[in-house]
C-alpha cells in the first residue's frame, strides 16, 4: 500500500558528477597562490576579449547576422549578471565570481572596441 507521506526522490551520483565537483575543488585550491590566480584571470580577460571582438568582426563582415549576435551577446552578459546574483550569496571562495565577472569585462570591452572601430 503506498504511505500518503511524499518520498524525496535521491539522484543517483554520477562519477563525472564527482569529477566535476573535483576540478572545481582543485582549480580553487590551485589558484590559492595570488599569481597563479592573477594569471588565471588575466587569461580569462583575454580570451572573453578575443570572443568580443571575434565577433564583432564576423557579424560586421557578413553584415546579416547583426541581431542575432546582438541577442546573443545581451542574454549572455545578462545571464552571466544573474548567475552573479548566485554566486555572492554563496559562502566561502569566490573565485567564480570573479572569473565570471572577468568573462563579463572582457567580453563587453572587446565589443565595444570593435564598435568604436566602426566610428
Amino acid at each position: 500500500m503506498p504511505t500518503s507521506s511524499p518520498r524525496r526522490l535521491r539522484y543517483q551520483q554520477t562519477r563525472f558528477q564527482r569529477n566535476a565537483v573535483q576540478v572545481i575543488d582543485r582549480l580553487t585550491a590551485w589558484a590559492g597562490n595570488p599569481w597563479r590566480r592573477m594569471s588565471l584571470l588575466l587569461i580569462v580577460l583575454l580570451v572573453s576579449f578575443g570572443i568580443g571582438t571575434l565577433l564583432g568582426s564576423i557579424t560586421g563582415q557578413l553584415a546579416y547576422l547583426d541581431p542575432i549576435s546582438a541577442l546573443v551577446c545581451v542574454l549572455a552578459i545578462e545571464l552571466a549578471s544573474r548567475c552573479r546574483r548566485l554566486l555572492l550569496e554563496r559562502p566561502g571562495e569566490h573565485l567564480g565570481l570573479e572569473l565570471l565577472d572577468m568573462g563579463r569585462i572582457g567580453l563587453l570591452y572587446g565589443l565595444l572596441l570593435d564598435g568604436f572601430k566602426l566610428l
